[in-house]
């Protein structure tokens, strides 16, 4: 498929990727490793699931699951590090088939019912995905399947207008050295 054909077939494509996500086993740990060893950070620190995220679904079905996440950016590329809490989700699905590692590119969306029915067009199927997260009760994610057609996964990123305070902040502000 040419570049022209993707672009109109999957439109968010073209502001390419704005996130790379990493499924690790301990958060903590490689939050500080990112910092320690490449100075990547701030790390912000949430967890994700009941009651920050209102709504939630896995494979099609309501769903019930937590994972703590910390934020940060590599140059302009957000960077997400994703620690499995509870409940199934497709991380667990990767961890099980891969071990941990890169999970998925993330993409920005302006419109996530427009961005979903685009990809249902094209005959991706949504997995799992989460909304309500943001101050105001706005920003949605949504993961595509296309592991075995690409070689990752693909996350649709509504961003919310504005993020609830992280819970914590690594390094603390007051050891940035």
């Amino acid at each position: 498929m040419s570049e022209e054909n993707a672009s109109r077939k999957l439109p968010f494509l073209n502001n390419g990727v704005a996130q790379v996500a990493i499924i690790v086993e301990d958060l903590d740990t490689a939050v500080e490793n990112y910092w320690k060893l490449f100075g990547i950070g701030p790390w912000h620190i949430y967890t994700y699931g009941k009651p920050l995220v209102k709504e939630m679904t896995y494979d099609g079905e309501p769903a019930d699951y937590k994972m703590r996440v910390a934020l940060s950016y590599l140059g302009s590329t957000r960077i997400e590090l994703i620690e499995m809490m509870e409940g199934e989700t497709v991380y667990a699905d990767f961890v099980e088939a891969h071990g941990y590692g890169v999970h998925h590119f993330g993409v920005l969306v302006e419109d996530m019912e427009q961005a979903l029915a685009e990809a249902e067009a094209a005959g991706l199927r949504m997995t799992m995905d989460g909304a309500g997260f943001g101050r105001d009760g706005d920003g949605h994610y949504a993961y595509l399947d296309t592991e075995d057609k690409i070689g990752v996964t693909i996350e649709l990123i509504e961003r919310p207008e504005g993020r609830q305070p992280p819970e914590r902040v690594y390094p603390p502000e007051d050891d940035e050295s």
